[in-house]
């Protein structure tokens, strides 16, 4: 009984996050083809390298010790309140060091806007810092539905933000007034709706006992963080700010569902991982049925965008960006593996003590180095190319990673992709088969017809060879319809 109430929360729970970001992600798209019709591809490529050092700061404040408490079966109020202190100490620590150092990366690389939007974009550090509890309780209770709408609000919120700058003029501002924007409405409704405050007693605290696990995972996410932005600091030095711009938006649109799949799944099937991590048939099944729903959802959209780039930039986009679109094309391949990849990451943090995490990140970051060597004075579409290959390495490797934690056999792994790889190339087939015979309508129908053509080939598909994953999704969508709780 208590499984099947844990499954029912799972489902609600991805559920609501999914459609949450969703939304967000329509909101955010919206925002993009607005503001990017008024701004300027160099202007993507100076908030590129603003945003690089925000995500390193984000990476250490959020990151090891919230998902501690998670893991953690019973935090008392006092490791809350270890926890609070040491991101806001922590957060305003990076904020000094940053705002200190943007002038000189203003000169760096001869934008001197740079040295102005940092030191306001870097206020989202200390932002964060303050909300982390609020948001990590309502992960650990499953509120998904709540902090779902808390998190579309400050995107719709601080996409109307953008947008007006964006009309008015404001250029690069509009972005950097979108950030602020999006954490200081995400955290004053994250603190109204929780209950929790940083206030003395409550328990002992066990903050020195979190430090080895947690200090894993921040150091692991912040080598990801990094190696997964570095490149666009040697783009904007070494090519152009607007190469920079292309290959940062072309980047971004990938993001969105990609970024919106793997936070979806981290933040609801980690909590639900680790309460079933004792019942080992249990918790084998339901890390194959994750790799084979988000490999399910993921796979046609990422395939189904590269089908469709073309018109969508021509669609949406004005001609001085049409030059992203081979960027785009290949960066949505990488889109393909790291939300699976993403899964086995989530088993690792389950079943491990953090210090394999560590070494396979190590690991991982060394071939990354190898490739950015290789790739950088290229081109830029090498560089693209390069973070292909480093994706699927990932991908391989934290499957490879979990045989220690589970049974899970490469077989079982690879037949609950394939098919679905199957499925999505008869789909891509058929939209590529018709693109000839279209080729002459306009832009808008013959993307409307491409995105048709697509859905009902795939679901089509995935009935005719009647395939668990689309009467997973088909459950799924039920129980959160459903009105039982």
């Amino acid at each position: 009984m208590a499984e099947s109430k844990l499954e029912h929360k799972v489902a609600k729970g991805v559920a609501w996050s999914f459609s949450e970001k969703l939304l967000s992600m329509g909101v955010q798209m919206v925002v993009s083809i607005i503001v990017a019709r008024q701004l300027a591809p160099a202007d993507f490529g100076v908030m590129a390298i603003m945003t690089f050092f925000t995500s390193v700061a984000l990476a250490i404040v959020d990151s090891g010790f919230s998902q501690t408490l998670i893991r953690k079966s019973d935090p008392t109020q006092g490791d809350f309140r270890s926890v609070f202190i040491f991101n806001v100490v922590t957060a305003l620590s990076l904020y000094a060091i940053f705002t200190a150092i943007s002038p000189l990366l203003a000169n760096y690389y001869g934008w001197p806007t740079l040295a102005k939007g940092a030191p306001v974009l870097f206020l989202i550090i200390p932002l964060n810092a303050v909300c982390v509890i609020q948001n990590t309780i309502m992960v650990r209770e499953f509120r998904f539905a709540k902090l779902s709408t808390i998190i579309f609000v400050a995107a719709l919120i601080s996409g109307i933000v953008a947008v007006v700058m964006a009309l008015c003029g404001c250029g690069i501002w509009s972005l950097v007034g979108q950030r602020v924007s999006q954490m200081v409405v995400k955290a004053a409704l994250l603190w109204w709706s929780g209950n929790w405050r940083p206030k003395s007693g409550g328990g002992d605290s066990t903050f020195k006992q979190m430090v080895p696990y947690s200090m894993r995972l921040m150091v692991t996410d912040l080598i990801t963080s990094i190696y997964n932005n570095v490149s666009q600091l040697f783009i904007g030095r070494i090519y152009s700010g607007d190469a920079l711009g292309f290959f940062n938006q072309a980047q971004k649109l990938k993001d969105m569902p990609t970024t919106s799949m793997i936070q979806s799944i981290q933040s609801v099937t980690f909590p639900a991982l680790a309460k079933i991590s004792d019942n080992e048939p249990k918790f084998i099944d339901s890390y194959r049925r994750v790799v084979m729903l988000t490999a399910y959802i993921i796979f046609p959209v990422m395939v189904g965008l590269i089908s469709t780039a073309d018109d969508i930039y021509m669609l949406l986009l004005k001609p001085q960006w049409h030059p992203a679109i081979p960027y785009f094309k290949t960066m949505c391949l990488v889109g393909l593996f790291y939300p699976i990849a993403a899964v086995s990451y989530n088993i690792l943090k389950v079943r491990s003590n953090g210090s394999i995490i560590l070494q396979l990140e190590i690991l991982k970051k060394a071939v990354m180095t190898v490739i950015l060597i290789v790739t950088i004075p290229q081109s830029v579409m090498a560089i693209a190319w390069g973070l292909v290959v480093a994706a699927a390495f990932e991908m391989v490797v934290n499957y490879v990673a979990t045989r220690r934690y589970t049974a899970l056999t490469a077989w079982s792994y690879i037949r609950t992709l394939l098919p679905i790889a199957t499925i999505t190339a008869i789909m891509y087939g058929a939209i590529m088969a018709e693109a000839n015979y279209i080729a002459e309508w306009s832009v808008g129908v013959r993307l409307a017809v491409k995105i048709v053509t697509g859905v009902v080939v795939y679901i089509a598909a995935s009935a005719v060879l009647r395939m668990e994953a689309l009467s997973e999704t088909i459950t799924i969508a039920k129980q959160f319809l459903s009105r039982k709780k």
